[in-house]
């Protein structure tokens, strides 16, 4: 992402506004807050420590340099120079006529005023003057991309595009509708479901497992229309709509028959939530729920399937890693945080991710001299054939991994290259030796590297002739030092 840093102001914290100071700061915003609860700074202070955690843990190359967070007590000095500005407070209109009337007045002119109702229409909430649109997100609003856009078209188009720079999948509704779209949805879900509990059919696990084991994975990747037409086999979605349509009209739903929310009612849902999730803290729920959509996305992120393919797009327009004041220009091939995922039952990164990194590294290497998708799409590539790592020192999700990659042979067909794996705080945690030979994959013969391919690897073999590369040519079990005979 380039240009001039830009900024959010951010007006009321809690969980929504808290994550929404995430998803920008992260991402390289400044973020101003405003929030008279006494408690905001501890509040947003810990969802931020979640955000820092769970976010870039989505992405292989590192984000942007977090802006720089403010807190405030005056709303026209929160909203100066803001690009854009959140309104994320009580669902009340009558507070949200209040607020965004005084953000109207007091943000800029070119600034996008967005709110994060869950259920008002912009007519209802600019009924008094303001010039606000809905940008209704979710939660976590860290790691989910979708947000709901509804209200003046060029607005919205503006807001398009800077929600897509950090990385949102913004959604504008053709028309203007009480709670959206996917609050509608949820909502039926929502009632159908108080039904069920009401009515002693299943209790509040047992319909959340029929959710998490089923449909909602399936509709994480494909939605609810995608999924039906795969449904109608090859005839498609017209044999699904002619075989199940006339379930319409079956006495299967309750929605338009909603159970009195009363205090029994509340009672029973509260009893058995509490008797499903109450073994653990709000917190470790939150933490669980960030690993698990993490791990989904990064599923289907390898398939850009979905919200996978928002990160996919997303990442494309993070810096590449870049040379830095390393000797020799070494070139940086691997740079970003290490996810949750890769940790073992010790807390510690898995052997196995190592060579991830470094396959990773080598990846990025072979890209940096030419051996790219087009060069293996023409029919040549290079195939590992051996590598010994050495385990330096423990690295933990979390932690920032800096690969670079010396090239310590690059005649002939051999590409033999040496990376070193810096933690952040500048430990040498690992070196990973890789041996690898050039292949014609038509004949899955060895073969000689031509044209800049060649020329680039035997340039930087020559470049890194004379610097050290202390560990390479060991062995599993090679002591560092001979031993002393006794005499």
């Amino acid at each position: 992402m380039t240009g001039m840093k830009k900024k959010a102001a951010i007006i009321g914290g809690g969980v929504i506004g808290g994550g929404w100071a995430a998803r920008f700061l992260l991402n390289g915003w400044d973020v101003a807050i405003v929030d008279p609860d006494p408690q905001a700074e501890r509040k947003i202070g810990e969802v931020l420590a979640n955000a820092r955690r769970a976010l870039p843990a989505l992405y292989d190359r590192a984000l942007p340099p977090e802006g720089r967070l403010s807190w405030h007590d005056d709303m026209a000095d929160a909203v100066a120079d803001a690009d854009w500005v959140q309104e994320s407070v009580p669902e009340t209109l009558t507070l949200k006529h209040k607020v965004l009337g005084r953000l109207s007045a007091m943000a800029p002119a070119h600034a996008v005023i967005g709110s994060s109702t869950s259920g008002f229409k912009p007519s209802e909430l600019n009924a008094e003057g303001a010039r606000a649109i809905v940008a209704h997100p979710f939660n976590p609003v860290y790691l989910l991309p979708l947000i709901e856009l509804v209200g003046e078209a060029e607005t919205c188009t503006r807001a398009s595009k800077l929600l897509r720079d950090v990385g949102c999948h913004p959604l504008t509704l053709r028309k203007e509708i009480e709670a959206h779209i996917a609050d509608r949805l949820l909502e039926a879900v929502w009632r159908e479901s108080l039904w069920l509990v009401k009515d002693g059919i299943a209790t509040t696990e047992e319909i959340d497992e029929a959710i998490r084991m089923g449909f909602g994975i399936r509709w994480a990747q494909m939605g609810l229309f995608e999924t039906y037409r795969i449904a109608g086999g090859e005839a498609g979605m017209k044999h699904f709509m002619s075989q199940f349509g006339p379930a319409l009209s079956w006495p299967w739903t309750k929605l338009m028959d909603v159970p009195e929310f009363n205090d029994e009612l509340v009672d029973l849902i509260a009893s058995q939530s509490d008797a499903q999730s109450g073994h653990m803290s709000i917190r470790e729920l939150e933490r669980l729920r960030d690993d698990n959509i993490v791990g989904m996305l990064r599923a289907l992120r390898r398939t850009k399937t979905g919200a996978g393919g928002v990160i996919t797009a997303h990442e494309a327009t993070l810096p590449a890693p870049v040379p830095g004041d390393l000797p020799g220009d070494l070139p940086v091939t691997g740079d970003r945080q290490v996810p949750t995922s890769w940790a073992d039952y010790n807390g510690h990164m898995n052997d196995a991710e190592y060579l991830r990194a470094a396959s990773d590294a080598t990846d990025r290497f072979m890209e940096m001299i030419g051996a790219d998708t087009d060069y293996i799409a023409s029919g040549c590539s290079y195939f590992t054939v051996e590598t010994h790592t050495r385990y330096l020192a423990e690295v933990h999700a979390g932690d920032r991994l800096r690969t670079t990659t010396q090239v310590i042979d690059g005649t002939g067909k051999r590409m033999h290259l040496f990376h070193r794996l810096v933690r952040g705080d500048g430990t040498l945690a690992a070196t990973v030796e890789v041996m690898l030979l050039h292949m014609d994959l038509t004949t899955r013969a060895t073969c000689n590297p031509e044209g800049i391919v060649a020329e680039r690897l035997s340039r930087l073999a020559a470049a890194h002739a004379d610097l050290p590369a202390e560990g390479s040519g060991r062995h599993v079990g090679q002591r560092s030092k001979p031993a002393v005979e006794p005499a």
